[in-house]
């Protein structure tokens, strides 16, 4: 009895043995994997260098916003408008393994009850292309409409917004200019450059009234689609420990589907030619060592429809600040 026991034992620390090593031979298998793309890449390593490091770990604050205004003359009646979200606040942290990035987002406002939109974001950064695109969902879109002599204010909750936006770009010159550097830091710019961009930008949403929005805007919506393509330049400047970037990416809209409905009358938009969606981006980078990091970026998407007499323009912004280790 006592040898079959001492059998039945032994053979389950080999099982779990030969399962653990199995673990370790297919984490090593990964990590290979990763590694290697990590470290091939066609860039000048004059320019631009990979971290000496496996493992990334940042802590981020984050701001963004909505904003859209407009002029516009439906059935007769004159209509300015000025709206905004409130600006929506998170704290993020997120961990980059061999150019792999997760990461955990928290709204202090919305735990507490007292902002429940809702942003998710998914970015791609690479030195040749990259991608980005974000989802809102937001109920505190709110401010002022000028109709004909008289003005009336919408407050949080009178209307419901949701907006895609989703944006490429393709560098030229991506063996001397690195987008992830200053947005990432999955890269290092070690000397200033800049390259050309061409791209595109994909935008569709929904602006529409609540039971709760007062009765001159009562059943109106406004959607909007468009999809646009460009070019701009973007340049990366290195002083010492600093790096300083800035890009503009315009986009000419060719394609476009707007309409809106007021008080159950719908209203197709008419096209102006050119309109544009123009994508701005910045971003600081201070490297205190091999080690730590700070900086901060900003991206700006902005719309703009219609000619002079009537428009609308829509922006949506987020700003984020971060501290970043490098083990």
């Amino acid at each position: 009895m006592k040898k079959s026991v001492l059998f039945l034992l032994m053979l389950m620390a080999g099982t779990f043995s030969f399962a653990q090593s199995k673990r370790e031979l297919v984490r090593e298998r990964v990590d290979d994997v990763l590694r290697k793309n990590y470290e091939k890449g066609n860039f000048d390593t004059l320019y631009m260098t990979r971290p000496d490091s496996k493992l990334t770990l940042k802590l981020r604050g984050n701001v963004s916003g909505y904003y859209i205004s407009g002029k516009n003359t439906v059935d007769g009646n004159y209509f300015r408008t000025k709206l905004n979200t409130d600006a929506r606040a998170t704290v993020s942290a997120a961990a980059t393994y061999y150019g792999v990035t997760a990461g955990v987002a928290l709204n202090p406002a919305r735990l507490a009850g007292k902002n429940k939109d809702l942003e998710l974001n998914l970015n791609f950064y690479g030195n040749r292309f990259g991608l980005e695109a974000n989802y809102q969902n937001s109920e505190t879109l709110s401010g002022d409409i000028h109709h004909n002599d008289g003005t009336f204010h919408l407050y949080r909750g009178d209307l419901k917004m949701a907006l895609v936006t989703v944006t490429g770009y393709y560098a030229f010159n991506y063996r001397h200019f690195s987008y992830p550097a200053a947005f990432t830091q999955s890269y290092i710019q070690k000397r200033s450059a800049g390259s050309w961009l061409v791209g595109f930008t994909c935008q569709g949403g929904r602006i529409k009234s609540t039971e709760d929005a007062p009765a001159i805007v009562s059943d109106t919506r406004l959607s909007m689609f468009s999809f646009a393509i460009g070019g701009g330049y973007g340049y990366n400047l290195v002083a010492g420990k600093w790096l300083f970037h800035a890009s503009a990416q315009p986009c000419l809209i060719v394609i476009s589907d707007n309409d809106t409905k007021l008080n159950g009358v719908k209203r197709d938009e008419d096209t102006h030619f050119p309109e544009a969606i123009v994508n701005n981006r910045a971003a600081i980078v201070y490297n205190i060592n091999k080690k730590y990091f700070v900086g901060s970026n900003f991206l700006f998407n902005t719309t703009l429809w219609g000619d002079v007499d009537e428009y609308t323009r829509q922006t949506k912004w987020r700003a984020r600040a971060f501290v970043g280790i490098r083990l």
